[in-house]
C-alpha cells in the first residue's frame, strides 16, 4: 500500500516541503513510545497540570507501576480496560499502564448517562474501569447490569501542587452539591482500589506482554460508523503509532521542544492521537486543561506556559476569538493549529492568524483512521476544504452507490481512504466491518469532491451523523430516548446549523392523539437520558413527518426545510 501511496498524486504538486511523502514506521508498541522518549530525554517535562510538572521519566515510572497493579488484580492481555477521565495525568498513566499490562483501552465519555454506560460496557466486555471520582454516581448506576469486577478511583487532587491540594476538596464539594451528587459515597470494597494506592505497586519495566503491532488491538474507540449503532472501532498499535507519525511529519520543524496544548478531551480518539500519542513520540510537552470550555483559563494558559502547537475545534478558535478581553494575552508563541471535527470558516481562520502569528489549517478525520487523514498545508496553498491527503495515504472518490467505480476527477461521491492509520474492523461485527472496508480501502460515509490540485472537500454525509461541538450524535440514539416518552407517537432528529456549535440537535415529534407535551417537557426528559452533547437544543411539533414509500422518515428533507427557512430568513434580514 505505501508503495503505492507515493506514486504521484494530483495533490503531490502542493506537497508541502520538508514533509516525507513516506515515512518509515517502527514496528513496536504504542507504550513503546514513551519507553524511548524516557530514555532519550528522562528529564523532559512531559506534562504540565495546574503547575504540576511530571517529566517522561516519572511518567514512564508511573506506568509501570499502573501496569503492575492491573497484572495484580487480574488483568490479562486482551482485557478490556475503560478510561473514564478528563484531561488529567492520570489519563497518561492508565492508558500507558494499561497497554503495558496487555490491555485494550476502552476509550469512554465520562458525559455518558448510566444507560449508555451500560451499552459501551457490555458491548466491549469491560471488566476494569479507572474513573475519576467526581463520575461516580453514574458509574455505580451502570455497574450492576454489566460484568465490571473492579474500579480504579482517581481524584484530581492525586497531581495538584501545594496549596491547590489543599482547596481543591472545597471546590469539589461545591460543585457535586449543585449537581445533587453529595455526598460521595464510595464504598471501601475489595473490588475499589484508590489510584493514589494503585501506583504504589513494584514497577516491572520489560515484562510487557509480546505485540503484533499490526494485528493486536491497542484501543476500542466507539463511533456510530454509517448506521448510528455504536461500534467499537478496533485501532491497533501500528495505526496509531503511524497516525502519530504522520501527524509529527506535517508540523513545522522545530529545534527544541513543541509545546502542546491539551485542551481537545483525550476520550475523543482526535485528543488521543493528535494531542498525548503524537505529543509522547516527539518528547513535547503537555499542558493539559481538564475543560476545553474554560476559554478564560485556556487564555491564561497560553500566555503563561507559552504552548507552540494548539490542535483544537472550530468552537473553540472562535470562543477565543469572541472573548471580552482577548486583547490582554499574548498569544504569539502558537506556531501551528491544526482544526478538526468540523468545516472551519476562512474568516475564523484569518482572524486567527492575524491574532496569533500562527498558522491555523483545517483538517480530516474519522474514528476509522485513528483518525486523521487529510489536511491543509501549513506552508503553501490553502483552500476551504479538508486539505490533501497526509504521508502515506491514499484517497479517491467513488459511486456512493457501488464503490467498485472510482468517480471521475471534479465529480462528487463517497471519499473513500487507504493507509496505515486505517482501523483493522469493528469490534465483533464482521457484517458491519465488511461494509466499509473493501479492497484496503475506508469507505468513510462521507459525500465529497476533488479538484484538479487534488485538494478534498466534503459535500455531505451519507451518513445522518451530526457533529456537535466535535462530537458526534446519532439520530437513531436521541430517537430512541424520545420515543420513551409517553406522549411521542414519532420522532425524528436531524442536526441544525448552530454559530458555535457547528450543529445542534433538533428534534421533529408527532404527539399521539390526545396526548400533550410541551418542548421544554421534551429537553427536560432527554437530559436524563443522553449525554449533554445529544440533547436536542430546539423541538418542532409537527401533524405528521415525511416519509418514504415504506414508511421510513426522511430526515434529508427535514434537514432541506431548515436550510430553507434559514436562508429565506436570511434574504428578509
Amino acid at each position: 500500500m505505501q508503495a503505492e501511496a507515493i506514486l504521484p498524486k494530483p495533490w503531490h504538486k502542493h506537497w508541502p516541503e520538508g514533509v516525507p511523502k513516506h515515512i518509515e514506521y517502527p514496528d513496536i508498541a504504542v507504550h513503546e513510545l514513551l519507553r524511548r522518549t524516557a530514555k532519550e530525554h528522562p528529564d523532559w517535562t512531559a506534562v504540565v497540570f495546574f503547575g504540576k510538572r511530571i517529566t517522561y521519566r516519572e511518567l514512564d515510572e508511573l506506568a509501570d507501576r499502573f501496569a503492575a497493579g492491573l497484572r495484580g488484580i487480574g488483568v490479562k492481555p486482551g482485557d478490556r480496560v475503560s478510561l473514564m477521565l478528563p484531561n488529567t495525568p492520570h489519563f497518561f498513566v492508565a492508558f500507558f499502564g494499561a497497554l503495558r499490562a496487555g490491555g485494550i483501552v476502552v476509550q469512554t465519555n465520562f458525559l455518558y448517562t448510566p444507560r449508555e454506560l451500560e451499552y459501551l460496557y457490555n458491548d466491549a466486555g469491560v471488566r476494569t474501569v479507572v474513573a475519576l471520582d467526581i463520575f461516580w454516581h453514574n458509574l455505580s448506576k451502570a455497574k450492576p447490569k454489566t460484568q465490571i469486577s473492579h474500579v480504579i478511583v482517581c481524584d484530581v487532587a492525586d497531581f495538584l501542587p501545594f496549596p491547590l491540594r489543599q482547596l481543591y476538596p472545597i471546590r469539589k464539594r461545591g460543585d457535586l452539591k449543585k449537581e445533587g451528587h453529595w455526598p460521595l459515597a464510595i464504598p471501601d470494597e475489595g473490588w475499589v482500589h484508590l489510584y493514589r494506592d494503585f501506583v504504589r505497586a513494584a514497577p516491572q519495566p520489560g515484562t510487557e506482554p509480546p505485540v503484533r503491532s499490526a494485528d493486536d488491538v491497542a484501543v476500542l474507540q466507539y463511533t456510530g460508523g454509517t448506521t448510528g449503532v455504536p461500534k467499537g472501532a478496533m485501532l491497533t498499535h501500528r495505526n496509531l503509532v503511524a497516525n502519530a507519525m504522520q501527524d509529527n511529519a506535517w508540523l513545522p520543524k522545530s529545534t527544541g521542544q513543541e509545546r502542546i496544548l491539551g485542551v481537545i478531551p483525550l476520550f475523543h480518539v482526535y485528543g488521543l492521537t493528535t494531542v498525548m500519542v503524537a505529543a509522547v513520540a516527539q518528547g513535547a510537552e503537555v499542558i493539559l486543561h481538564p475543560n476545553p470550555r474554560e476559554i478564560d483559563a485556556i487564555l491564561k494558559l497560553i500566555n503563561k506556559h507559552h504552548p507552540t502547537l494548539f490542535p483544537g475545534v472550530p468552537t473553540m478558535y472562535i470562543a477565543i476569538l469572541r472573548h471580552p478581553k482577548l486583547r490582554k494575552y499574548d498569544l504569539k508563541s502558537i506556531k501551528a493549529c491544526v482544526s478538526g471535527s468540523a468545516p472551519l470558516p476562512n474568516e475564523v481562520r484569518r482572524e486567527f492568524e492575524r491574532v496569533t502569528g500562527g498558522r491555523l489549517v483545517e483538517g480530516f478525520g474519522l474514528t476509522e483512521a485513528s483518525p486523521a487523514t487529510h489536511v491543509n498545508p501549513l506552508e503553501g496553498l490553502i483552500k476551504e476544504g479538508i486539505g490533501i491527503p497526509w504521508s502515506d495515504t491514499d484517497s479517491k472518490i467513488v459511486d456512493a452507490e457501488d464503490s467498485s467505480k472510482d468517480v471521475p476527477q471534479g465529480g462528487i461521491g463517497e471519499l473513500a481512504i487507504r493507509g496505515p492509520q486505517v482501523m483493522k474492523g469493528y469490534w465483533n461485527k464482521p457484517e458491519e466491518t465488511a461494509n466499509v472496508l473493501h479492497d484496503g480501502w475506508l469507505l468513510t460515509g462521507d459525500i465529497a469532491k476533488m479538484d484538479e490540485d487534488g485538494y478534498f472537500f466534503i459535500v455531505d454525509r451519507k451518513k445522518d451523523m451530526i457533529l456537535s461541538s466535535g462530537y458526534n450524535v446519532y439520530p437513531r440514539e436521541v430517537e430512541e430516548v424520545l420515543f420513551m416518552h409517553p406522549a411521542v407517537q414519532e420522532a425524528a432528529a436531524i442536526g441544525v446549523a448552530d454559530p458555535y456549535r457547528g450543529e445542534s440537535v433538533k428534534a421533529y415529534i408527532v404527539l399521539k392523539p390526545g396526548a400533550s407535551a410541551t418542548a421544554e417537557e421534551i429537553i427536560a426528559f432527554c437530559k436524563g437520558k443522553l449525554a449533554p452533547f445529544k440533547v436536542p437544543k430546539q423541538v418542532a411539533f409537527e401533524k405528521e413527518l415525511p416519509k418514504t414509500m415504506v414508511g421510513k422518515v426522511l430526515r434529508r428533507e427535514l434537514k432541506e426545510r431548515e436550510v430553507a427557512a434559514a436562508q429565506a430568513a436570511t434574504k428578509t434580514t
